[in-house]
């Protein structure tokens, strides 16, 4: 399933999730942001359970903002999970 995340207080937009029906990480894309840094993350992520990302990404701060590129990855995969069922 692919799942598409607008993100949300960050420099990165968008975030497209590719997710199979076990919840593993088939395929990710992050529009925008630290170009570096954000292909860090997609290569990393793929191949990788999507709950453990979110265990290892959720509320990660950039610069006092609350939330950050890797956060959003977290938001992005949790709603793409309960997309799934």
């Amino acid at each position: 399933m692919v799942f598409e995340y607008n993100n949300r207080g960050v420099c990165s937009r968008k975030t497209v999730v590719d997710i199979d029906e076990n919840g593993i990480i088939n395929d990710i894309s992050i529009l925008g942001g630290c170009n570096g840094n954000t292909r860090g993350i997609m290569v990393l992520l793929k191949g990788m359970n999507a709950r453990d990302a979110i265990e290892k990404l959720r509320g990660i701060n950039c610069n006092g903002r609350g939330t950050s590129c890797p956060d959003q990855v977290a938001q992005a995969l949790g709603e793409a999970l309960k997309k799934l069922g």
